[in-house]
């Protein structure tokens, strides 16, 4: 699978720069938005909503990975969900970020379902079509890491998005309407330009696998759980994503808290490590692309988890000001999660091959919901975690004790270095290149 012709720049580019506005409300969504319906509902009304909606979230992605692994449209599988989910997604933004007068429960968990449903029906097929667009291993790298590299693009602009607006003398309620209008008005052309220019075949399997029984029967979901169940790269791939998800959720959660009471940085300095971080991860890609090429992209990938595990071990030892030494840190764990973004989700189309060759059938949406559920699960599981264990050494956001802080701290930066180490030994010894399919089969190669 090494010797297919490199996928045109014109089609990369088509394919990749819709993730900058699939991306920019994720830091909003994230961060704001809780504040934005805390203040006007109550934390505890809005976050139940909030919760409901991420729980169906959960239970949307299998339905969506399969419905759009057997869609059968003139115009391919996987553009139908994606221009229904921008529709849908677009809409729920902008009431969300616009909401009226006298908001209610029930607006803010209906909009946020239907939200995360839009960002459902786009992100799974989406990942999908990146793992069929080809069959070569090296070119797989080089469309994720273009994808993420753009999506993390998104994400910068989202976080500065709040400074240049208030910096005008507008407030963060007003950055989040400009967030949701911005979203939508480039992210309009941007979809439309890829589903005109990136093809979208159906496979073409032969064979009496491919004809077996009808979907939905219990007799195929338990034929293909077993499928799924032999597969081993499959089950490696997605402990390690789970556990180093869960490893890059802790730091994600506690950050602005470590800032504030151990570094006791200012708002200025929380920015701009935030930026330095994104950054130096959208700096990094190529070059984990490059050594992928030469080296293997699970032993990279190891590489990469050992270099962020060997700068957040001395996180702990910071202290007051040590801001500069903190930008450090910053920098080389950015550059680590270049490598966590670009080479797991390659490793993890090589995988939907070995599972083609297994079942018969192309279930690439299917096994990519599932490590969206898997990330997911890592987000919840890594604040389900983290915030009771304070709790239960005494910290308090409010008023923090020393022992507190150090707590705090040890939970930052340790823990997540345990779980990384724990994901590099599950992965050290993946085996890459595991389907041995022909890549004139490949969809891609059907057009």
């Amino acid at each position: 699978m090494s010797g297919e012709a490199q996928v045109p720049r014109k089609r990369l580019f088509a394919y990749a720069l819709p993730g900058i506005v699939l991306a920019i409300p994720t830091l909003p969504v994230a961060i704001y938005l809780p504040a934005l319906y805390g203040t006007e509902l109550g934390m505890a009304a809005a976050g139940l909503a909030l919760l409901l909606a991420r729980t169906a979230d959960v239970l949307t992605d299998p339905l969506v990975g399969v419905l759009s692994d057997t869609w059968r449209a003139k115009w391919g599988r996987r553009k139908p969900w994606i221009a229904a989910g921008a529709l849908l997604g677009g809409l729920a933004l902008i009431q969300l970020f616009q909401p009226p007068p006298d908001v209610t429960f029930t607006y803010l968990t209906v909009w946020s379902l239907l939200l995360y449903v839009g960002w459902t029906m786009i992100s799974v097929p989406y990942s999908a079509w990146g793992a069929e667009m080809s069959a070569d291993t090296h070119q797989r790298t080089r469309i994720t890491s273009a994808r993420e590299g753009a999506m993390l693009v998104g994400i910068l602009l989202a976080g500065v998005l709040p400074a240049v607006v208030t910096g005008f003398g507008l407030t963060e309620r007003d950055a989040l309407r400009i967030a949701s209008v911005l979203a939508v008005v480039i992210g309009a052309p941007l979809i439309l330009w890829m589903l005109i220019v990136v093809p979208d075949p159906l496979p073409q399997l032969a064979g009496p696998a491919a004809q077996r029984v009808p979907p939905w029967t219990r007799r195929r979901l338990i034929e293909e759980g077993k499928v799924l169940a032999a597969n081993a790269p499959f089950r490696t791939l997605i402990i390690a994503w789970f556990i180093n998800g869960i490893a890059n959720g802790i730091p994600a959660a506690l950050f602005l808290l470590y800032l504030e009471h151990r570094l006791e940085a200012g708002p200025a300095a929380r920015s701009a490590l935030i930026v330095m971080y994104f950054l130096c991860a959208i700096l990094m890609m190529p070059a984990w692309v490059a050594l992928s090429r030469r080296y293997g992209r699970h032993r990279v990938w190891c590489w990469a988890m050992i270099a962020t595990c060997a700068a957040f071990i001395w996180v702990p030892l910071l202290g007051p000001g040590d801001i500069v030494l903190f930008g450090v840190v910053c920098a080389v764990t950015g550059f680590g999660l270049g490598a966590d973004l670009a080479l797991p989700p390659a490793l993890q189309a090589d995988v939907v091959d070995l599972d083609v060759e297994r079942s018969g059938r192309n279930r690439a949406g299917l096994l990519f919901s599932l490590w969206g559920m898997a990330s997911k699960f890592a987000l919840a599981a890594a604040v389900g975690i983290t915030f009771p264990v304070l709790g239960f050494f005494g910290f308090e956001a409010r008023g923090p004790s020393p022992q507190g802080i150090v707590v705090l701290a040890v939970v930052y930066s340790l823990v997540p270095v345990g779980l990384k180490l724990f994901a590099i030994a599950v992965m050290w010894n993946f085996p890459e290149h595991t389907a041995k399919r022909d890549p004139t089969s490949h969809p891609a190669c059907n057009e």
